[in-house]
């Protein structure tokens, strides 16, 4: 399965999770999500198999790392390359640009996980009883509409849109998006107005000033001027 750009979730995990990581990409794909995962990708070894693991986190749109207590034993795994590749992508990302979503599956505490640091900067979420046993977790609905709705920016219509407005200039943006450009404008107008108010304001005070300053000159030049002619 071929991943589009901005649309699909890589799933990484141990060999170990692997079951596990089948279960979360069929609850995903059952809602409408596009999946990416090695058991299905008719990966061959070596070089080839390397560069298109690379490949795929280089493109995808959503990161999921499964831990467990079997990625706790394990400190060494191909696993753990696919983790630093996707925590080195989020270093050339906005801030505010979903990427890692974490996924535990047992009982594993966040603060024990051995993860890359980036991975603590972001909201984990636990899906145990679908996955470390045979009931079903309660949890995967609320996930994969979180995951949806982490993926709705770049499919969604309107974002299409506003993308298409602003690389054309001849768009308008949607009445909310719209709305915050309109209080900012408002704004800048009043304080416009509020300026030119009080440099209005300082004006008029400093012609007043200068005129008050030239009569009172000339009354006391005129005064000057009376009390030397009145001298014998």
């Amino acid at each position: 399965m071929n991943v589009t750009e901005n649309k699909a979730v890589f799933l990484s995990y141990a060999s170990q999770d692997a079951e596990a990581a089948r279960r979360i990409c069929e609850a995903l794909r059952a809602a409408g999500v596009e999946v990416w995962l090695d058991q299905e990708g008719g990966l061959v070894g070596g070089d080839a198999w390397d560069r298109k693991i690379r490949g795929q986190i280089a493109s995808c749109a959503l990161f999921l790392p499964v831990i467990s207590a079997a990625t706790q034993a394990r400190l060494e795994g191909y696993f753990r390359l696919e983790w630093k590749l996707a925590a080195q992508r989020t270093h050339t990302m906005a801030d505010a640009k979903p990427f890692l979503l974490p996924v535990v599956i047992d009982a594993t505490r966040d603060a024990d996980a051995h993860v890359p640091e980036e991975f603590r900067a972001v909201q984990w979420t636990r899906l145990r009883k679908g996955y470390g046993g045979q009931a079903p977790d309660e949890a995967t609905g609320p996930f994969c509409a979180r995951v949806k709705t982490l993926l709705a920016p770049a499919d969604s219509a309107v974002g299409a849109r506003l993308t298409r407005a602003q690389e054309d200039g001849r768009g308008r943006a949607t009445p909310l998006q719209d709305r915050p450009a309109k209080v900012g404008r408002a704004l800048r107008v009043w304080q416009a107005w509020g300026i030119g108010a009080v440099v209005a304001v300082v004006l008029v005070g400093i012609f007043g000033w200068s005129r008050w300053r030239e009569k009172s000159e000339g009354v006391a030049t005129a005064q000057a001027a009376a009390r030397r002619s009145a001298r014998p």
